[in-house]
């Protein structure tokens, strides 16, 4: 069966539980389409229609998803402020402290802003502490993160240390996973919830194919399984076959059980994040694979 009817089988689907947040008002029944004279009697309506089932046609950000049943949302829902408000007295001096070295060291603001694809292929704003300098270079991770889908390897994260990118102690930062205690503002906000398939960036959604799009079917999290089971020896394949089935099962005990899980995963991280310090010889050639400037003495985080 070729994709293209694939697409045209599921469209359709699609419309059961629609996302009212995108839809326009429909225009009259004796509306005609601007720019289409020469078909009379072809209404606004219609023509909208065949353009839906268009085969071949891949869904856009802010595309319908079909999302999770009332009763998930509103569990996870309730879960999330409970652990997030419950922390938060201990979290906000951690977060702080971070703040604070942040703008020691580098300068700019703490906070760093960047757009990302959520719950129904929305794009909302996702913050994190900031660990590499104001207009850093961005086309060494795009280019990293195409080659990784493209090849089939795993999903290992482009996450230079030394860089000339990245603030001192940076790299610290992205091992911990300290530079996304901000995102617990997310949470709060209701754009993610703490565990779920993390948030891609706008470039990287066209990577998904219409069957993998189901992960968009679900909040974003801080967590999720992929992160805390995967995490840096799964394929971009596997990474959304792990993310579709929390989707599928998704329950108060998962959810426990994955957040207790993720600091072990964090642990892991770090000593993977040290013991890279000691190669040299790969870190200057993925630097210069990807066209990233290097300064001596350290190898590239192989985490994501």
């Amino acid at each position: 069966m070729t994709t293209a009817t694939i697409v045209e089988a599921v469209a359709p689907r699609a419309t059961v539980i629609p996302n009212t947040s995108s839809f326009r008002q429909a225009p009259a029944p004796s509306a005609r389409v601007h720019g289409r004279e020469g078909a009379p009697g072809r209404s606004a309506g219609t023509a909208a229609r065949k353009r839906e089932r268009k085969p071949g046609t891949a869904r856009k950000p802010g595309g319908s998803h079909n999302p999770q049943p009332a009763a998930v949302c509103l569990w996870k829902r309730c879960l999330d402020l409970f652990i997030v408000l419950l922390s938060l007295p201990f979290v906000l001096p951690l977060m702080a402290a971070v703040a604070l070295w942040i703008r020691l060291v580098s300068r700019g603001p703490a906070i760093f802003r960047q757009k990302r694809i959520g719950l129904n292929g929305q794009t909302f704003t996702l913050y994190k502490f900031r660990s590499m300098h104001v207009n850093a270079d961005n086309s060494p991770h795009a280019k990293h993160f195409s080659q990784l889908v493209k090849s089939g390897s795993p999903m290992v994260k482009l996450d230079l240390l030394c860089d000339s990118r990245l603030i001192p102690l940076g790299c610290l930062l992205r091992a911990a996973g300290l530079d996304e205690l901000p995102q617990l503002f997310n949470v709060l906000r209701g754009d993610m919830s703490l565990v779920g398939p993390r948030p891609c960036l706008p470039e990287e959604y066209r990577f998904f194919s219409h069957s993998q799009r189901v992960r968009f079917q679900a909040l974003p999290g801080l967590t999720g399984l992929w992160q805390s089971v995967g995490k840096g020896v799964s394929t971009f394949d596997e990474m959304n076959e792990m993310d579709a089935r929390y989707v599928r099962t998704a329950s108060p005990l998962l959810d426990l059980s994955i957040i207790c899980c993720t600091p072990l995963a964090l642990l892991r991280q770090m000593r993977l994040a040290w013991q890279s310090r000691r190669s040299a010889a790969a870190k200057k050639a993925t630097f210069e694979c990807y066209g990233a400037k290097p300064l001596g003495g350290y190898s590239t985080q192989r985490l994501r």
